[in-house]
């Protein structure tokens, strides 16, 4: 049996006195002001809205609230100050339920965002409410390898060889670990003739050569761009163009032949923002996402801007000819998550829990 290695940030606290975010890489707490505490509210004019993110979304929420606080100021005449927190994605929904001050979540499945519902914490009907399934930017997934690719890894079946060492985020805390798992277990099925069974036994080979599962993406991105583990990253697609653009004679990018549509999912928490009086400006925050200077930095930071014509303008930087199964081929996330992800289904089947 395997026993995971993680990477413990810090916590987030329940209580709006102690507000401390938490975060499951090795960085700690961002915000675009540089707090590290929250003031929810109406405080001398100024509004403070609590952002509760997935790890790797630090940089692109510092450039985005930079731009929608000063389109706020220059509409509103008044100032709002938005306060980040970053962490697996799971944990992180899990940290609102038990009672992080969240005014809104921006985390990686819409299953996440779905608990924090079922919580009462968040409206029914949350993923109507803004465009796309309340989906602003996508992404998916590829795999970063050293200069050179010295292990030759081209495609999902090169992970399963002997003697690789994959560094992969835990699905049962990373948002990007479930996307990573749903990708290679489509390669495999489609590979096998949909045979599940077969299917089942490459996915365990492959999770046989993860060395080092960390519970948030971005600590398993610093276990293999910082301390040089492993020979093969499976990652979030910004993630990777990230790491290569700060250090370009050190990594490079392998895109597989099947890799997965991954929509990350935003929300207003309900409950949250009544309670503090935001409703209204976490609402005009994430219909911003939407907008082409929104955009723009989505591309800019590596995701996938929902404005196509936005999204072809980056097109030196994505592969936008790769191969996406979506959500859907596997019903749904309710369906996905209980068949793979919830105790005892076969995620924990394959890797020993």
């Amino acid at each position: 049996m395997k026993k995971r290695k993680k990477i413990l940030g810090l916590t987030l606290a329940a209580t709006l006195a102690a507000a401390s975010f938490a975060g499951c890489s090795n960085s700690g707490n961002n915000s675009s002001s540089g707090s590290s505490t929250a003031n929810t509210g109406n405080d001398g004019g100024k509004v403070t809205i609590t952002n509760v993110s997935y790890d790797p979304t630090r940089e692109l929420y510092q450039k985005y609230d930079e731009l929608f606080e000063k389109y706020y100021k220059e509409k509103h005449g008044s100032e709002v100050e938005v306060v980040q927190s970053h962490g697996g994605s799971g944990k992180q929904a899990r940290s609102v339920i038990e009672g992080s001050d969240a005014d809104v979540v921006t985390l990686a499945l819409e299953h996440d965002i779905t608990l924090i519902e079922q919580a009462g914490l968040i409206n029914s009907g949350w993923i109507n409410e803004f465009d796309l399934d309340s989906s602003p930017y996508t992404s998916t997934i590829v795999f970063l390898v050293r200069k050179g690719n010295p292990k030759q890894i081209k495609d999902w079946d090169d992970l399963i060889r002997d003697g690789i060492e994959i560094i992969n985020p835990d699905p049962k805390s990373s948002g990007g670990a479930c996307w990573n798992f749903l990708a290679s277990w489509k390669y495999a099925l489609d590979k096998n003739g949909n045979d599940e069974d077969k299917a089942k036994e490459f996915v365990t080979k492959l999770y046989a050569n993860v060395t080092v599962m960390d519970s948030g993406a971005r600590g398993a991105t610093t276990t293999f761009v910082e301390n040089g583990q492993g020979d093969v990253l499976v990652a979030w697609e910004n993630e990777a163009i990230n790491s290569v653009a700060e250090y370009p004679d050190e990594y490079e990018i392998v895109t597989p032949s099947i890799s997965i549509l991954a929509q990350p999912s935003v929300a207003i928490v309900d409950a949250n923002a009544d309670k503090n009086g935001t409703q209204e400006v976490a609402k005009e925050y994430l219909e911003y996402l939407y907008t082409e200077d929104a955009q723009k930095i989505i591309g800019e930071n590596g995701y996938r801007p929902t404005n196509e014509e936005i999204l072809k303008s980056f097109s030196d930087k994505f592969d936008l000819n790769v191969t996406l199964c979506k959500i859907d081929d596997f019903g749904g996330w309710d369906a996905a998550y209980e068949k793979f992800f919830d105790d005892g289904a076969i995620f924990d089947e394959i890797y020993g829990n």
